[in-house]
């Protein structure tokens, strides 16, 4: 057993991503309150049967995108040079997974501008940002030393998450590009150094 997903389970990720950037577009575009199940479904290529055998609620249907970055983000974090200090090493992962790759990313990023500030996608947001709050911190406790307390790296999971959040709501208010001055990831380093301050755990290496 290699713990990689059946071609079932891709699929379903898969489908799940295809929903969640139709709804985003439209959400993004006329508000969720606007926005019904059928047209998500219909958008998406699928009956509204198969909408809500994924998701419960329409406005959960963004919850795949809104989620994207943060798992990047934990992903690199994890994936990196087992060298760097933790802090080092969430600050350039961070700085990767905010940065647009492409076309397709930054337009995705836009759509999450307008997701943010949609208050009908609030609790989703909230939702999204304890789910990466969590994968976070079993990341970060993966590369300490194992004589490291829990409330350390639980401190260090939340105050990095909570700089991403800040971040990424601070730029969806405002007119800022995705890349540039004002960008999320700008904020983020920003964000990044002035939650983190004077936790032990930042100079640490495992």
């Amino acid at each position: 057993m290699t713990g990689r997903p059946t071609l079932n389970q891709r699929r379903r990720e898969s489908t799940r991503l295809e929903i969640a950037r139709a709804a985003a577009e439209l959400f993004a575009a006329r508000g969720a309150e606007t926005v019904t199940a059928e047209e998500v479904a219909h958008a998406s290529g699928i009956s509204l049967r198969t909408f809500y055998r994924y998701f419960s609620e329409k406005e959960d249907a963004v919850a795949p995108l809104l989620a994207a970055g943060g798992e990047r983000w934990v992903r690199l974090f994890a994936d990196g040079a087992a060298d760097l200090p933790v802090r080092e090493a969430l600050e350039r992962s961070a700085a990767e997974s905010l940065t647009p790759s492409d076309g397709p990313a930054a337009e995705a990023m836009l759509w999450t501008r307008a997701l943010l500030r949609d208050p009908r996608l609030a609790s989703v947001w909230q939702r999204v940002h304890a789910d990466s709050e969590e994968r976070l911190r079993a990341a970060i406790a993966d590369r300490c030393p194992p004589d490291t307390g829990a409330l350390e790296i639980r401190l260090a999971a939340a105050a990095a998450t909570t700089a991403i959040r800040v971040a990424l709501e601070e730029w969806a208010l405002s007119e800022a590009p995705p890349t540039g001055p004002g960008s999320p990831r700008e904020l983020g380093a920003r964000c990044m150094r002035e939650l983190t301050a004077g936790l032990d755990l930042w100079t640490r290496v495992n």
